[in-house]
């Protein structure tokens, strides 16, 4: 798969990915999408939010920051996105920890048409009532349950699912693709998986093959990774180290560093 043509187009059309993410990150996000080529924009007010979706490329909604008025917005953001045929990426962020967590997710995910439902096992495990084996907070390592789950909310919510772990999982229901590339520096740096999101929102919006822009989007950001690691060990410098790998590594070192299997 040449996965490296998915950066050269979002950075040739840096398309406008609106972003309803959580307040903690919003900076990292903005300057993350711009680090890579796309063009960010952040607006959560419900009077604005469906004509905002109608400029944009693709949607991401990240619910890390969860309230009730945010919710009713990112409803109606992502029907106008629904109605206006631009993918929409959902980020369960905390999804299990809380039953108001829980429940939300399930109604966004009931309520709109997703096109990439991308969280760690639990989150992913928690929105379609399953249980999953993980080694660690996060996703872990994949594990054969895992893939199953994952597989069983793609068809679930006819969308693609990307499970972010030591390896990732991406899966339309049928095909399973993992992506091994990544460092784990990105675990203690917050706001990488939501930008993850926003990064999977920008790739989904330049091609038809939601499947293959979201392992070009995992790879791409999995190579920047292990790209920074090298020049910085602590999380402050990592994270400017990111910024700049993000905005340096090119579309053919992804491809040579790409680390892609079927399964």
């Amino acid at each position: 798969m040449n996965v490296g043509q998915w950066l050269t187009r979002v950075r040739k059309e840096s398309p406008l990915v609106h972003n309803m993410t959580n307040v903690v990150v919003t900076n990292f996000v903005a300057n993350g999408l711009l680090a890579i080529g796309a063009s960010p924009v952040m607006a959560y007010a419900k009077e604005e939010v469906a004509d905002m979706v109608r400029l944009a490329r693709a949607l991401v909604l990240n619910i890390g920051t969860l309230n009730e008025t945010d919710v009713e917005a990112m409803l109606i953001a992502g029907k106008a996105a629904n109605e206006t045929n631009i993918p929409v990426v959902f980020d369960p962020v905390g999804a299990g920890a809380t039953a108001y967590r829980t429940e939300t997710a399930r109604r966004i995910l009931h309520e709109v048409n997703i096109s990439i439902l991308r969280g760690n096992a639990s989150e992913i495990a928690s929105v379609a009532g399953e249980q999953v084996r993980t080694k660690g907070v996060d996703a872990g390592d994949v594990q054969g349950d895992l893939v199953h789950v994952a597989k069983k909310v793609a068809r679930m919510f006819h969308c693609v699912v990307v499970v972010t772990g030591k390896n990732d999982i991406v899966t339309d229901g049928e095909h399973v693709t993992i992506v091994s590339n990544g460092d784990a520096m990105l675990t203690k740096v917050t706001g990488t998986g939501c930008l993850l999101s926003a990064v999977l929102g920008a790739f989904a919006s330049v091609g038809e093959n939601i499947l293959e822009s979201s392992v070009a989007a995992l790879a791409y950001y999995g190579v920047a990774a292990e790209k920074a690691a090298k020049q910085a060990q602590a999380p402050g410098s990592f994270q400017l180290a990111f910024l700049n790998a993000l905005y340096e590594t090119s579309a053919e070192e992804v491809d040579e560093y790409a680390h892609i299997r079927g399964e």
